[in-house]
């Protein structure tokens, strides 16, 4: 009886173990997709070509929007400007703007508007508090249209051939200056970054042609000084 008993424990306790390894043996686990030599990486997924074309098409498209707000008055622009522009390089030392200008009637017939296309330089930039920071230097270009039948491109036939030396159409300017910039917290001023005050001297290419081949002329009647601000909003 005792061998029996015996016996019966034994098969009892083979038959568990077989069990238990059986079992083991049929644990679930999730499948990855990754089979038994598979070498895992955390690095992702390299971006298909449409999706780095799709990237390239929205950045292409974010960078035209504005990321400044300009008003002028003074400098060969009109009375007053107010335009938009971007800036961009590495330290944003670079700007484009473009402003429409307005011209008031004064000693013309009738008041005008005027279009004006800038480029600005910003060589360095100085922190002279918290956050107040001073350019000492501002350059660049521009070129200014008046939109109206009396300005041309091409000297009118009703005028002898090379009566006027100069388009009366587009002025190029070139200028220099200096900035103040105050940077925001963004609580007020539309949520923009900055704001910058200017101050520009410039002279265009017909009053300086003028001078030269007209020393009575003064070099206070061809510099123009203009003044602004300027709003960052990105």
């Amino acid at each position: 009886m005792n061998s029996f008993l015996s016996k019966t424990i034994l098969l009892i306790i083979t038959a568990l173990m077989a069990a238990n390894i059986d079992a083991n043996a049929m644990t679930w686990e999730p499948d990855d997709g990754l089979s038994d030599d598979t070498i895992y990486t955390s690095q992702p997924r390299r971006p298909s070509k449409y999706d780095q074309r799709i990237h390239r098409y929205r950045k292409h498209w974010q960078a035209l929007i504005p990321t400044q707000s300009v008003i002028q008055f003074a400098g060969n622009m009109g009375l007053v400007s107010i335009g938009t522009g971007w800036d961009y390089g590495k330290r944003r030392q670079w700007e484009t703007q473009v402003l429409l200008g307005f011209i008031p009637k004064c000693k013309s017939a009738r008041a005008k508007l005027c279009l004006t296309v800038k480029e600005n330089y910003i060589p360095w930039s100085r922190q002279i508090g918290p956050d107040f920071f001073f350019e000492p230097l501002e350059t660049g270009i521009y070129f200014n249209t008046v939109f109206g039948k009396e300005f041309w491109s091409s000297q009118p036939s009703r005028y002898p051939k090379g009566y006027y030396k100069f388009a009366t159409k587009i002025r190029p300017n070139i200028f220099v200056g200096q900035r103040m910039t105050k940077r925001l917290k963004g609580e007020n001023w539309f949520g923009a970054r900055a704001v910058t005050g200017f101050y520009e001297i410039s002279t265009n290419d017909l009053y300086v042609f003028e001078k030269i081949h007209n020393s009575s002329i003064r070099l206070s009647d061809i510099i123009c000084l203009s003044v602004g601000f300027k709003m960052q909003l990105l």
